[in-house]
């Protein structure tokens, strides 16, 4: 049966009772507020990058995020927004969304938090990664609440979570051979190709690490379609696993008429943000990366996990140059994905909070309240 007739049959039933598992039933415990409102502030925190990042897009040394805390009760919960220019994006809007929500959470009852996120979408297309902080400080307190990490609250067994990859940024063959030894810990690299040196970048990977699986992401850098299916064809002959975004996310009739033509999966990335996008790109991709930043938090992700998987396909969770706060947060949902690229965190030199544990090729969250996440000491 074609995906197209898949999706027919399926309707939209099974897909909110996938939606519905999302969110199970709690015994009444400690649910119980007082009728103080729910204070919010924020601070942009500068993450140092220990190489400088380049992709197809644009390049950097510094990635300014910004920080949120929600606190009612003498529960404090964090979040963070990685803003991206790619989506218009800025530490100024994110905190211009912020302060737009900001009634909203002046007044919200925490626990009504499935209603809360449908309100706080709902203030303006967009922003997502500020949403992303209000989303991820809400849950993070609920979890402290309850006293549970959030995969527990959800059910979840972090030890089901697949490798992650560790990410290559485009560079010269010296500094890329420097990135590839650095990355030994990790047992699959990702490599970000759409420049002009894309056969280099996979070539000097492999001088390093002969024998490790590779993923690539082209960031939408290759604007042709018969170029981009040269590259694929030759970078499947070299053992590259899986493509993130050969192409510009418009161009979708362009890159399902590449994937008729190849034999390794591609991944949808910046043409998927939120659910919404999920049914049109079905026939197109044979997967999703599902970002926190782009579907504007932690609920969200898990809607479109659900729908993803209804639709029959394959799950990546990635992240932007982010913190432990953001990747704790993704890792909390790593047991229901096929696979991991939350490598943010390791990818700076001033990570201001832990949380997440890198151990044998993987992450996984604390075993902590919420997000497992603490202020970094030191």
């Amino acid at each position: 049966m074609k995906r197209r007739e898949f999706i027919g049959t399926l309707g939209v039933t099974a897909a909110v009772a996938r939606i519905a598992q999302a969110f199970p039933l709690f015994p009444q415990l400690k649910t119980k507020t007082t009728d103080a409102g729910m204070k919010v502030h924020y601070e942009i925190k500068t993450l140092k990058l220990k190489h400088t990042w380049t992709i197809s897009r644009n390049s950097g040394d510094v990635k300014n995020n910004v920080f949120v805390y929600l606190e009612k009760d003498g529960v404090t919960g964090i979040g963070e927004a990685a803003p991206n220019t790619r989506y218009d994006e800025t530490p100024e809007s994110t905190i211009t969304l912020i302060k737009k929500a900001t009634p909203l959470i002046e007044k919200l009852n925490p626990w009504e938090f499935a209603q809360f996120s449908l309100e706080l979408q709902a203030i303006e297309s967009g922003q997502t990664a500020g949403k992303c902080a209000i989303d991820l400080a809400l849950m993070d307190w609920i979890g402290k609440s309850l006293n549970l990490p959030l995969y527990k609250f959800w059910g979840l067994d972090p030890n089901k979570a697949p490798l992650t990859s560790f990410t290559i940024g485009i560079d010269t063959a010296e500094i890329v051979k420097q990135k590839t030894r650095e990355a030994e810990p990790f047992k699959i690299l990702k490599i970000k190709v759409g420049g002009s040196n894309d056969e280099e970048m996979v070539t000097t990977v492999r001088s390093v690490a002969p024998d490790k699986p590779i993923r690539v992401d082209a960031n939408e850098g290759w604007k042709d379609k018969e170029i981009a299916i040269r590259k694929i064809e030759w970078l499947a002959k070299n053992g590259v696993e899986l493509v993130e975004q050969p192409m510009p996310a418009e161009m979708l009739e362009e890159t399902r008429w590449i994937r008729d033509r190849i034999d390794i999966p591609i991944i949808a990335d910046e043409a998927v943000k939120t659910a919404s996008d999920i049914p049109k790109l079905a026939e197109v991709f044979d997967g999703i990366n599902i970002k926190l930043m782009k579907a504007g938090g932690l609920q969200e992700a898990l809607r479109m996990v659900w729908l993803a998987k209804s639709l029959g396909l394959k799950i990546m969770i990635g992240c932007m140059i982010e913190s432990s706060v953001a990747i704790s947060a993704a890792a909390q949902l790593c047991s229901l994905i096929d696979y991991a690229d939350l490598d943010g965190n390791l990818l700076i030199s001033n990570d201001p909070f832990s949380g997440v544990i890198f151990k044998d090729g993987r992450q996984f969250p604390a075993d902590r309240p919420g997000l497992g996440v603490r202020k970094a000491t030191g």
